[in-house]
């Protein structure tokens, strides 16, 4: 097997697997993608629904705690993140959101000529394959498929019905740039089964003679010439190996790994570096820094009638029925996930311009999201607040490449996170109580209508709150005068030659819903950057 490809990448997740793509597409550059995990056979990652049983895999899943967040009551908050082909879009809850268009011009704003919405729009055009059809915002030809819900529920059906009659519009596609409304989402889903990013783009290009995939394999560090990064040490099947890289190394594990490995490289923080005894490369401050998440709150209610899916997975029929559903139609409750109802709003209208919390709802309940389902009839109210203010770090622990970083979330740091953590947590209410939502409600089981008062809202919010699975912002991407800024507008490490960072880490500040579906934006992008690159060495 050759010791030196022209691109590395390493993490075959939402933007690995892009890249891969895309670098080894035309035939001229040798690639070699390397991921942590195991391939993608698992079929629990196939089947929509079956993110519940990949949540806490421990082959699959990274498994992450948080440190102890003093915000957050103390609490270690758990962090899923995928490790296998797919990474993330392996395991996530398959939501087709793209943010809102002033996400991005905030992007210029800050410091990023070309990363505004008009000149992001081809890229998500150019991903997608759309079944609501061409449009302005809409592509039709891409790999990953955005495939709306058919099957009505009428629990979704009447969220839709009381978010209307509290003034929003209702939506089918919440990605033209202006999201405020209610519906139903649209998911990364084709025939039934999941369209992760391996699926989309590794798949069509796995029989190219010059892309390589090693599985298993994960990354140590980052090998440097003096400031050229010129390869990667990996450690697979217990070996450890070296891979050269003629012309770049792309960083593309995501918001938590993708920092921790340039700080085992050395760059990164002088002082921490200094900790370690790891000689310091290029002392940027901002690696690890910036880190933004959205808070994950979840009203639970108990439902008046037995139409949820805890209905349906509670007993041997109801689990045979959706199986069966699914494996001779592609259909049911298994093609869809949990996560149907879309609504994005203003809870704070006086202050927000544009929606500032997302709805996921979900047509089940568990104590926690992938949990074991309640013995009731139950639904959930997922709300998060979309533009945090809250800022939190990833910092190595140690020199060991395989000892999980430090995660600091500091989740409600800001007075305006907690107050649009209790206003959407009234919204929820509200929305409960408005017609017709409020004739399937029963009682509300979290938090009960015992707790009414601000501070009591905001007490439930620090005992509850969880991650909704969108750590970024940890390599920022911004201008060299910024000292916070990880990379250049192309992406390229400050002070570094050879080396780029791809992922959700690069966004200056958290796009407004999901964030699958940004990242194999910002990869096609980069795609792009790298290619031309090749063919203009003066970029």
């Amino acid at each position: 097997m050759p010791h030196t490809v022209d691109y590395i990448v390493v993490g075959a997740g939402s933007a690995g697997c892009v890249l891969a793509n895309r670098l080894s597409e035309n035939g001229k550059y040798s690639v070699c993608l390397l991921e942590a995990g195991p391939p993608d056979r698992n079929p629990w990652i196939h089947i929509p629904i079956g993110y519940g049983k990949t949540m806490f895999h421990k082959k699959l899943n990274w498994g992450f705690y948080t440190d102890p967040d003093a915000n957050m009551m103390g609490r270690k908050i758990y962090w899923p993140r995928g490790k296998t082909l797919g990474g993330s879009s392996s395991i996530n809850g398959l939501i087709y959101i793209r943010g809102q268009k002033q996400d991005y011009d905030r992007w210029v704003r800050q410091g990023n000529p070309g990363w505004g919405w008009e000149d992001c729009l081809p890229y998500f055009r150019k991903l997608e394959n759309n079944d609501l059809g061409a449009g302005p915002t809409r592509g039709t030809a891409g790999p990953l498929n955005a495939t709306s819900i058919k099957t009505r529920h009428p629990l979704v059906e009447a969220l839709i019905q009381s978010g209307a009659s509290m003034g929003l519009r209702k939506l089918r596609d919440f990605n033209t740039g202006d999201q405020e409304g209610v519906g139903y989402y649209q998911l990364t889903t084709r025939k039934g089964r999941r369209c992760s990013t391996a699926v989309a783009y590794l798949n069509p290009a796995r029989g190219r003679p010059n892309l390589r995939i090693e599985t298993n394999a994960q990354a140590m560090a980052v090998l440097m010439q003096g400031t050229r990064a010129c390869g990667i040490r990996y450690k697979k099947n217990g070996t450890e190996h070296t891979l050269s890289a003629n012309r770049e190394v792309i960083l593309s594990a995501g918001a938590i790994q993708s920092p921790q490995l340039l700080q085992l490289s050395g760059i990164g923080p002088s002082g921490l570096l200094g900790k370690f005894g790891i000689p310091v490369v290029k002392d940027l401050d901002g690696v690890g820094k910036n880190l933004q998440d959205h808070l994950q709150i979840r009203l639970i209610y108990e439902v008046t009638q037995p139409i949820t899916t805890n209905d349906q997975l509670r007993t041997l029929w109801g689990k045979s029925k959706i199986g069966l559903q699914w494996l001779l139609f592609r259909g049911g409750p298994l093609a869809i996930g949990i996560n149907q109802g879309a609504l994005f709003c203003r809870a704070l209208p006086q202050e927000s311009a544009t929606p500032d919390i997302q709805f996921h709802f979900g047509t089940l309940s568990a104590d926690m999201a992938g949990g074991a389902v309640h013995d009731f009839s139950g639904c959930t109210y997922s709300i998060c607040q979309l533009r945090p203010e809250s800022r939190g770090e990833i910092n190595i622990k140690s020199a060991d490449p395989f000892e999980a970083p430090s995660m600091q979330p500091n989740y409600l740091s800001t007075d305006l996170d907690r107050r649009t953590a209790v206003a959407g947590v009234k919204y929820a209410r509200r929305l409960a109580a408005a017609a017709p939502m409020n004739r399937l409600m029963k009682r509300e089981f979290r938090p009960g209508t015992a707790v009414q008062t601000d501070d009591e809202i905001l007490q439930f919010c620090r005992e509850n709150g969880a991650t909704i699975f969108h750590p970024s912002g940890t390599a920022k991407m911004g201008p060299a005068g910024d000292p916070g800024s990880v990379v250049d507008g192309r992406l390229k490490v400050h002070g570094i030659q050879g080396l780029r960072v791809v992922d959700a880490s690069i966004m200056p500040t958290l796009v407004s819903g999901n964030t699958n579906v940004p990242v194999v934006m910002i990869a096609e992008r980069a795609a792009d950057f790298i290619l031309e690159d090749a063919r203009h060495p003066a970029h």
